[in-house]
């Protein structure tokens, strides 16, 4: 992407011309929000498909391989953005933990508040000059609340208190710098002065998952990663993400995508970037 930001809204024209000519998974360079008000279309990333049901917001992470395949009746607003435009957020940290970012929004707030936001960045990009520090205060405006909407969702404050999800941000961060290693709960749970069994108590009851979970899908979605840009065959992949051997590493991807890391490879080798 030459530009360091693009809006453009989800119309009928635009949805007509997809439908015409679909695009083939391909990785962006950029980070790309897809906001969808209605219809049901289907989003594929990773080579995994799903029916989107809004209205609802996916994160679409820097690198990741996906396509967008809207119905007729598909609307709502595709937004990108380079990663030195909008520092880190909080999509881009949960996403290296999370297959996929899809949260649902609040029906009134899509027609109102983010429809309102989207349009005027929509007109001040079409404004020469582009004024930018405008609409980098107007996209941290739209990545707050839609952060907002996804902590509820992904971080469950209704059942967990604030410590417990300090507590389970403080894991995530030992794990970023710990996953590679053949560790596992006890390991996690140590380092944070706690025993196994609380540690995946707060786990469940923040984010829904296992420690277990959480561990396997930041390797798996590490190995994706080294697939599409290591020239490391697959032995040495599963080896430097702590798995004995090839055969078992394969297993667990296949379980995890569908497909072998062999066979991943190589859809990735027809995709373009």
């Amino acid at each position: 992407m030459n530009v360091p930001f693009f809006i453009q809204k989800i119309s009928q024209e635009l949805v007509k011309s997809i439908i015409m000519n679909p695009s083939e998974p391909h990785r962006h360079d950029h980070e790309e929000l897809l906001i969808i008000t209605h219809g049901n279309p289907t989003h594929v990333i990773d080579f995994t498909s799903g029916l989107l049901k809004p209205p609802v917001i996916v994160y679409v992470a820097q690198g990741k391989a996906h396509s967008f395949i809207p119905d007729g009746d598909t609307r709502g607003w595709v937004i990108r953005y380079n990663s030195e435009f909008i520092p880190r957020s909080n999509f881009n940290f949960y996403s290296t933990f999370l297959d996929d970012i899809n949260c649902s929004l609040d029906v009134d707030f899509c027609s109102t508040t983010m429809n309102d936001l989207c349009e005027i960045m929509l007109r001040e990009n079409e404004q020469q000059p582009v004024d930018y520090t405008m609409i980098k205060h107007l996209l941290h405006a739209v990545l707050s609340k839609l952060e907002t909407a996804t902590k509820k969702q992904f971080l469950d404050e209704k059942v967990a208190g604030n410590s417990q999800i300090i507590t389970f941000n403080n894991f995530l961060q030992i794990l970023e710098y710990n996953y590679k290693r053949r560790v596992g709960v006890e390991f996690y749970a140590d380092k944070l002065n706690m025993s196994a069994r609380n540690l995946n108590l707060i786990s469940q009851s923040v984010f829904g998952k296992s420690i277990t979970e959480i561990i396997e899908t930041r390797k798996q979605i590490e190995a994706r990663r080294l697939l599409l840009h290591s020239p490391k065959t697959i032995s040495e992949i599963g080896y430097e993400l702590g798995y004995n051997d090839k055969s078992y590493f394969t297993r667990v991807f296949h379980k995890k995508t569908g497909i072998t890391p062999t066979e991943f490879r190589k859809k990735l080798a027809t995709v373009i970037s």
